[in-house]
């Protein structure tokens, strides 16, 4: 059973990755500065250092902290999906599409940019988006109900990935709907035709 201190660090941390999202998407690498973090945290900078002494530690422990809340909100999207394959593998693609073009993609695209550049931060992000890009991976077989050992399908289901993840970067400049949405309904053919073949 946790201690009301143990209560009030929790929530401490779980203010400040939210914080440190919502910087990264709003003001980019440059404007996310731990003071301005602890500041939308309503938390103390004391407080923000005893939890995470570096801007570096403070930014991946927000993005991991959010990508897994997410894979858990998709996991639970997808008990609501329909039973039938085909309608299923679309509110799939379509659940997966809304991920990369949401904040926290806005605020994982500015780390990588900056990480490009920064050692400290491109040395703890590199492990963690290997991590993660496994574990999207997992949840996308999960979530398709696909046999990756059948030909085809891993490199399918990594194909989806990586257009979604460009779509998503073509999004951030101007709203790319309309041409985003004819792309995924041919690759929703495509990616039917593969799984259907299992």
């Amino acid at each position: 059973m946790r201690t009301p201190q143990q209560e009030r660090s929790r929530a401490t941390r779980a203010r400040l990755l939210e914080a440190t999202v919502e910087c990264l998407a709003e003001r980019g690498w440059a404007g996310t500065t731990t003071t301005v973090v602890a500041e939308r945290a309503g938390v103390s900078r004391g407080a923000q250092l005893h939890h995470y002494p570096t801007k570096a530690a403070l930014v991946t422990a927000a993005v991991t902290h959010l990508a897994e809340r997410r894979a858990a909100e998709l996991r639970a999207e997808a008990q609501a999906l329909p039973a039938g394959s085909g309608r299923r593998l679309d509110h799939v693609v379509e659940m997966l599409a809304a991920a990369f073009t949401g904040p926290l993609f806005a605020a994982a695209l500015e780390l990588w940019v900056a990480a490009r550049t920064d050692p400290e931060l491109r040395s703890a992000l590199v492990p963690l988006e290997a991590r993660l890009g496994r574990e999207m991976y997992r949840l996308t077989v999960e979530l398709l109900g696909a046999d990756e050992h059948r030909p085809g399908v891993r490199e399918a289901v990594q194909l989806t990935l990586d257009l979604l993840r460009g779509l998503g970067v073509a999004n951030l400049l101007s709203d790319d709907s309309a041409r985003r949405e004819a792309l995924l309904a041919s690759w929703k053919d495509h990616l039917r035709t593969v799984l259907d073949a299992q």
